[in-house]
């Protein structure tokens, strides 16, 4: 059922937790195959430049933002790919989910208090709302 997963990742602690859920779905499917897609916004793009100055260097510090769910997936057997992407995440993982017709997507939450999420919308909250497969928000 759940067989190609978008695992929607950012680095955090919280993304470990999301990559539990998804390696879960995958070893329930027998042949699930997750794939991780990692969007870099504007500003996470020029904060990387900034603190790291070297292309090369910001490509390994976000590569090791995605190592613990790499390697969680590693530990449990879960195949997996992962996708660097740039733009606005909402509508990239929207885009990348519909275009690539994925069973679900897999995302955490932001933790927005309801005013904040109804003035400025959550990344989740927008995922849930266009993508046309089922999402499954991780608290």
């Amino acid at each position: 059922m759940y067989k190609n997963i978008l695992l929607a990742a950012d680095g955090s602690e919280h993304s470990v937790r999301t990559a539990e859920r998804a390696a879960e779905l995958a070893l329930l499917q027998g042949d699930g195959e997750v794939t991780i897609i990692y969007v870099i916004d504007r500003e996470q793009a020029k904060s990387d430049v900034l603190s790291e100055g070297d292309q090369g260097m910001v490509d390994q510090l976000r590569h090791k933002r995605l190592s613990p769910i790499e390697e969680l997936l590693e530990e449990r057997n879960v195949p997996y790919h992962v996708e660097i992407q740039h733009g606005e995440p909402g509508p990239s993982i929207v885009q990348h989910a519909n275009e690539n017709e994925f069973d679900i997507v897999i995302i955490g939450s932001r933790g927005l208090n309801t005013l904040q999420e109804m003035v400025l919308g959550s990344v989740s909250h927008k995922v849930a709302k266009r993508a046309n497969c089922p999402v499954m928000i991780v608290k």
